[in-house]
């Protein structure tokens, strides 16, 4: 089934493979009329129109998590910068605009609820179930595990907890969104579903 967005999805910046964004479309799509989804790690917002146009046709919300500085790959520099989206007089990335952009030319603005912060920040005081929580936050070990540590215990029993860039060979990218998911199958509290390219989905027991 093609799925249809209100936006060319080409024309977004991001990274995510379109077999991973279906397994991402069809989660939300099942999931988010039960509870909000949380997406940890929006950038430009690919996987966010993905994900957040499921949870609009389910009649869902999508919190949106970024602090829209950017991960480590894409500062000044690094191997993923982009010119285009660094705020010359702060110094800094700043991703946020070109996210609203394209929330409003995706037609998301009425389910996509943005939270500018950072993952650690703003777990503080969370209190309401999800549905679905995605990682595609930062790839150091730290940030991973903040996002894991922070956000796993909110996903409500038979909702999925999915992780992007999985590299089971170190040669062929970061450890530590592997690491996350390995802890969280050793846990016990989630059982896997399916690995979609680099992109696991597991299911709160």
């Amino acid at each position: 089934m093609a799925i249809e967005l209100a936006i060319d999805i080409d024309q977004v910046k991001g990274f995510l493979a379109e077999d991973e964004a279906a397994a991402l479309y069809d989660a939300a799509l099942t999931l988010s009329a039960k509870a909000p989804v949380l997406e940890i790690g929006s950038y430009c917002g690919k996987s966010t129109v993905y994900i957040g146009t499921a949870c609009k046709k389910a009649g869902g919300v999508l919190y949106a998590l970024d602090h829209h500085r950017g991960s480590e790959e894409h500062q000044l520099g690094e191997e993923y910068h982009d010119p285009d989206l660094y705020d010359d007089g702060a110094g800094l990335m700043d991703t946020f605009k070109e996210f609203r952009k394209n929330m409003r030319a995706a037609d998301l603005e009425d389910t996509v609820i943005p939270i500018v912060a950072s993952s650690g920040l703003a777990c503080r005081g969370w209190n309401t179930p999800l549905s679905m929580v995605f990682i595609d936050g930062g790839h150091s070990m730290e940030a991973a595990m903040t996002d894991y540590q922070s956000w796993a215990s909110h996903v409500m029993p038979g909702g999925i907890l999915a992780i992007h860039d999985l590299f089971p060979n170190p040669d062929e990218g970061g450890q530590a969104p592997i690491t996350i998911y390995r802890l969280a199958v050793a846990s016990g509290l989630f059982e896997e579903i399916e690995v979609v390219n680099t992109l696991g989905l597991l299911r709160k027991l």
